[in-house]
């Protein structure tokens, strides 16, 4: 049975209640008003009278800023504003288009539109020319097919020249913004 490692995403420790060090604290309530600075005892005691946990919040600063809240609550706020700063990003995926030395002019047409979609889309698209047996010595047509499959895509940068790789040529391209 083979093992498979997945990393997990690394959680976000906090120091709460009797696990801070620092001896005083500023304190902040539920409600975002500040206390004062207190000692670690007091503000322990703050948070046991109102039924909640003390989370330091900001260790670094002088002195350490603690806040008073239920720290379960806090957790799931923290995951929920985490889950939407991830809703806006959009990857970019690398598609992949074949090519072959041989290809009708209609197949041509036809990977020209797909690409044009996939670069509509935002993503990056690597395209791969591919000799089969004896096409190796026809490198020079090739690099001309290739070129003019990227005159025909129109506005485009190419971030990987065409450079031949064994037996296949490959460039990646995107749309300019």
């Amino acid at each position: 049975m083979r093992n498979f490692y997945r990393p997990r995403p690394e959680k976000k420790f906090y120091f709460i209640n009797h696990r801070i060090e620092a001896p005083t604290l500023r304190v902040i309530d539920k409600e975002g008003k500040q206390i004062g600075v207190l000692s670690k005892y007091d503000a322990l005691r703050k948070a046991q009278e109102l039924e909640s946990d003390l989370v330091l919040i900001a260790p670094s600063a002088k002195p350490p800023v603690a806040k008073i809240i239920d720290f379960k609550k806090f957790l799931y706020q923290e995951e929920k504003k985490l889950k939407e700063s991830k809703k806006g990003i959009k990857k970019s995926t690398v598609k992949n288009i074949k090519l072959s030395l041989f290809i009708a002019e209609s197949d041509l047409n036809r990977l020209i539109a797909r690409t044009k979609e996939f670069l509509d889309e935002g993503n990056q698209v690597r395209i791969n020319l591919l000799f089969r047996g004896r096409e190796i010595g026809k490198r020079q047509m090739g690099f001309d097919l290739i070129n003019k499959f990227l005159a025909s895509l129109g506005d485009i940068n190419v971030s990987k020249e065409p450079r031949l790789m064994g037996r296949i040529i490959s460039t990646v391209v995107f749309r300019r913004k």
